[in-house]
């Protein structure tokens, strides 16, 4: 799922939004993460004092994102009630979050669930007690209420759309050559080693290994795929995955990107349908919220933890209430630390060196979220349908998802669109990334939008009434060259009392990864 002619569409396109009076009245701002508090907890201002009472639990889940919330499921599910969960948030979820937007449902981060492999078991399970899949007369099948309806994805190119997300219109067949070049590399790789999702599910081989030690887009040059088109959507798709171009991640996840799922199909080389996703309007916010309900009061959301320790006695774990601005110690048998390296790394006393050492290898892409509220639907320009996933070629963003596509009303009315932007390092972005995610006003994220849609919507500006801009510093972990060589996909990660549960262990921020490792961490 998943961006060079656009230069001239985004200078029509900015010109067009420049000369137009409707940007001043759209309304906006920042929301959903709460900024200066993941930054008081970085500077400590909330470690000082002595706690102002202890409680007692068995198990104390540090962290509530989709790794904690598995957690906090699998405990349940082993009979084990006598827990809390502590999360610095208002809300569970983390990257999986859902708001509104005018009264409409949208995805504050992670917008789909691809229909899991066999190795992914875990995630099969809870799908079963959710009711998305069942078996029927021997076979398995999901609820395509909850399938992406089509049509899933276009593209707009050479201005105008096109079905799919890699180029195919208006393209030389020295393109589809090397389209077919690089299909028939991924299925050789495929078979000679184990791409797996989850990563745990696979023992690193010398081949992966291989293909971890160097970039992917020095892989891409050694093997000769140099086709500017195929480049740009091989980029596009770690950007959407990774948050991070073709020159920063490893040859190993750029591959994994494809041989783990669906392969890459190559026009003319098989006409095989891509896998089913899950989506809704609110995107994986709708599983976080099936997650979290069920925890009642064990759930502290707005809770930072600042201090985990293990000692002799058992595990002490200091969080500090937002709420009540005063500090918790928690005693408990052992802890779950659900939470990214980062900061698992400061919190943690002593930590093991395991964590000191993945943690000062692992870099993080930050992202931006903007949703914006539209009062009827756009105009659009010729080719193929509106579609779930929008993408613009060419562009620094990675276009955007329509909250009303799994609507089964047909009547035209308003919707929400979510339009994502990587930050990591990329063609498109420098090292800096997350300094201007902090310092640059909302209007200026508006802006960007604005100008990004207007050349296959030239009417964007007047129909927006609101822009609501999530923004995450740590979005994502980078799977760099060589990190899946140093992390080595443990099954569980242990030290003590302490079981470590996050997808940052597999190097990279997706669903399945951080389910499963959550939920085997208990």
């Amino acid at each position: 799922m998943k961006r060079r002619e656009f230069l001239g569409a985004a200078a029509a396109g900015a010109a067009a939004v420049a000369g137009c009076e409707a940007p001043h009245r759209i309304e906006g701002g920042f929301t959903g993460i709460d900024v200066e508090r993941g930054h008081s907890l970085r500077h400590g201002a909330w470690r000082a004092g002595a706690p102002v009472g202890v409680r007692r639990t068995r198990v104390v889940i540090a962290g509530g994102g989709v790794a904690g919330l598995a957690a906090a499921r699998a405990l349940r599910l082993a009979g084990i009630e006598d827990f809390v969960l502590l999360e610095l948030e208002d809300t569970a979820g983390g990257n999986s979050r859902g708001g509104q937007v005018g009264g409409i449902a949208c995805p504050l981060g992670a917008h789909y669930l691809p229909v899991p492999g066999d190795e992914a078991r875990e995630v099969q399970d809870l799908l079963e007690e959710l009711g998305l899949r069942r078996r029927v007369a021997g076979r398995w099948e999901y609820d395509e209420r909850h399938l992406c309806h089509s049509p899933q994805e276009r593209l707009f190119f050479q201005g105008a759309w096109q079905d799919g997300l890699l180029p195919v219109q208006g393209v030389d067949e020295a393109t589809l050559a090397q389209y077919r070049r690089f299909a028939q590399r991924v299925e050789t790789l495929r078979h000679a080693a184990r791409f797996s999702i989850p990563v745990l599910r696979a023992q690193p081989a010398p081949l992966l290994l291989a293909l971890d030690g160097v970039p992917f887009g020095a892989w891409l040059d050694r093997e000769g795929f140099t086709d500017p088109q195929l480049r740009w959507y091989l980029d596009y798709s770690c950007r959407d995955d990774y948050g991070a171009g073709v020159a920063q991640v490893s040859a190993w996840a750029g591959i994994h990107y494809f041989a783990s799922r669906h392969g890459f199909h190559a026009p003319g080389v098989d006409s095989a349908e891509r896998d089913a996703v899950l989506t809704w309007p609110e995107g994986n916010g709708w599983l976080a919220r099936r997650l979290a309900d069920p925890l009642g009061d064990r759930l502290k959301a707005a809770h930072a933890v600042v201090r985990i320790a293990d000692t002799r006695s058992g595990v002490e774990v200091d969080a500090f209430d937002v709420a009540t601005r005063s500090r918790v110690r928690w005693q408990a048998e052992r802890c779950i630390v659900a939470l990214p390296m980062f900061i698992a790394a400061r919190v943690v006393e002593n930590p093991p060196e395991l964590l000191r050492h993945a943690a000062a290898r692992l870099g993080y892409a930050p992202w931006l979220v903007a949703n914006v509220h539209l009062r009827a639907p756009l105009a659009d320009r010729p080719g193929a349908a509106p579609s779930w996933d929008n993408v613009i070629y060419g562009t620094r963003g990675l276009g955007y998802v329509d909250a009303r596509h799994q609507a089964l009303d047909p009547t035209p009315g308003a919707t929400v669109l979510s339009w994502y932007r990587p930050l990591g390092p990329s063609a498109y972005d420098g090292p800096d990334g997350r300094r201007r995610l902090l310092d640059r006003p909302w209007t200026a994220w508006r802006g960007d939008l604005l100008a990004e849609l207007s050349p296959p919507h030239a009417d964007i500006a007047e129909l927006a009434t609101r822009v609501e801009i999530t923004r995450y510093g740590h979005a994502m972990a980078i799977p760099a060259p060589g990190l899946l060589s140093q992390l080595g996909a443990p099954e569980r990660v242990v030290a003590g009392r302490l079981a470590f549960a996050h997808s940052d262990w597999s190097g990279y921020s997706i669903f399945e990864e951080a389910f499963t490792r959550g939920h085997l961490a208990i």
